[in-house]
């Protein structure tokens, strides 16, 4: 098969989506991918990359094939607007000048939902069949982050939803709980299934030298570390509030990993709060190092707004953090809460919970460091029981295949 992916985020930005592409490429696929000039989630073009041009660039054997956007910015409400639409117009443009043929075309639904236009615009130009895997749930989400609260854009953008989800040949959810959202806005004769997230195969338990670099990282102590995006879904609120709980206690280290929209008032909320030696914000690293420093963590942590949208997600970094094998804590609720508790990788309190988070770091540094591995293995043998990589890799083959078989066919 030859395979277009529409993403709007690919490689150097950090999202399972290079994973899948490569793997794709490695399984004997042809492979393409339409995408943006990357930056995210910096909000400026990535060093030697420009904004407003048009390049083909190879990624392990992958085509990519970047259109031009208006980056994002600080984050704010235009700017995004400007970042989501920018990228579906160039893209869609760019649909007109692809030569190559594509058996199936793959849209992944990182927000915004507009990134499924230029694949809609392809199949109604060439009837190739798509496939469109939902990370996040629109119109749902943008009223969850506060970044759209007038009911008339809302319901706009539900129309959008609405026409983009009854324009796809498949539609698959990250989480289960996605399945009755997704299903009240496309036809009944739409395929609409469960596909989670993986974790790469560099997500892995880590056995790390006394002298290995990662530890001079860190502080000493007892490690808490969040790895992901800083922005409104996180509830950074939350985790300050538990830091300021347990201020006095210095050797209890809240450490993130990451960058986002939210970073400066975090930045701010650090001083003014008097946490600037038990809260670290040390910035980026590449995905693939990540696991290092998840093997000197006490505790990954996992927080999200309270909010019915987010009870019905799964963050993808709960796979990465089971993957490795450490203690979870999370505060959040719904399908990400039940994974955890279902796991026993860990302690769950609800979302925005900052004193039951605050006891829950306590009570995993009460325990022996033999009750916290056992914590750990727990998790690792849930993820390779449900998230297995090959697996569900597998097992979306065996849908894209059949897919284009029913497109041939003409049904």
């Amino acid at each position: 098969m030859h395979v277009l992916i529409v993403s709007q985020y690919f490689w150097p930005e950090s999202f399972r989506i290079n994973d899948l592409a490569v793997t794709l490429r490695e399984r004997g696929h042809e492979v393409t991918v339409l995408t943006g000039i990357p930056n995210y989630p910096v909000g400026r073009s990535f060093p030697g990359y420009r904004a407003f041009t048009v390049l083909r660039e190879s990624f392990r054997g992958v085509v990519v094939r970047r259109t031009p956007l208006i980056p994002r910015g600080e984050g704010t409400r235009w700017r995004l607007a400007l970042n989501y639409l920018s990228f579906a117009f160039s893209a869609s443009l760019a649909t007109f000048f692809l030569r190559e043929r594509f058996d199936l075309i793959f849209v992944y639904e990182m927000s915004p939902i507009t990134v499924g236009l230029p694949a809609i615009l392809l199949r109604r130009l060439r009837r190739i069949p798509v496939m469109f895997w939902v990370q996040d749930l629109w119109p749902e989400s943008l009223s969850a982050t506060g970044a759209i609260r007038s009911r008339t854009v809302l319901a706009l953008m539900e129309k959008v939803v609405r026409f983009i989800y009854r324009s796809c040949d498949q539609i698959l959810v990250q989480s289960e709980a996605f399945v009755p959202c997704v299903r009240a806005l496309c036809p009944k004769k739409t395929p609409v299934s469960f596909f989670p997230n993986w974790a790469e195969a560099f997500y892995m338990p880590l056995t790390l030298r006394a002298d290995s670099p990662a530890r001079a990282e860190l502080p000493n102590g007892f490690r808490v570390i969040f790895a992901g995006n800083i922005g409104a879904a996180q509830s950074f609120e939350t985790i300050l509030a538990a830091a300021q709980r347990l201020k006095h206690q210095e050797d209890v280290h809240w450490v993130v990993f990451g960058n986002g929209r939210r970073k400066s008032w975090v930045e701010s909320e650090i001083s003014a709060r008097g946490l600037s030696r038990t809260v670290h914000l040390l910035g980026t690293r590449p995905a693939e190092a990540m696991p290092r420093y998840f093997a000197l963590a006490d505790g990954l942590l996992v927080t999200l707004k309270r909010d019915p949208v987010f009870a019905l997600t799964v963050p993808s970094k709960i796979q990465s953090y089971l993957a490795c094998g450490r203690p979870v804590l999370a505060a959040l609720d719904g399908e990400g809460a039940r994974v955890l508790a279902e796991s026993g990788a860990g302690l769950v309190v609800g979302a925005e919970d900052s004193e039951g988070l605050a006891e829950a770091v306590i009570r995993l540094r009460r325990m022996s460091s033999d009750e916290r591995e056992i914590m750990g293995r727990r998790g690792r043998e849930y993820f390779e029981a449900n998230f297995d990589r090959d697996r569900l890799l597998d097992r979306l083959e065996g849908w894209m295949r059949e897919l284009t078989r029913r497109r041939a066919r003409g049904s």
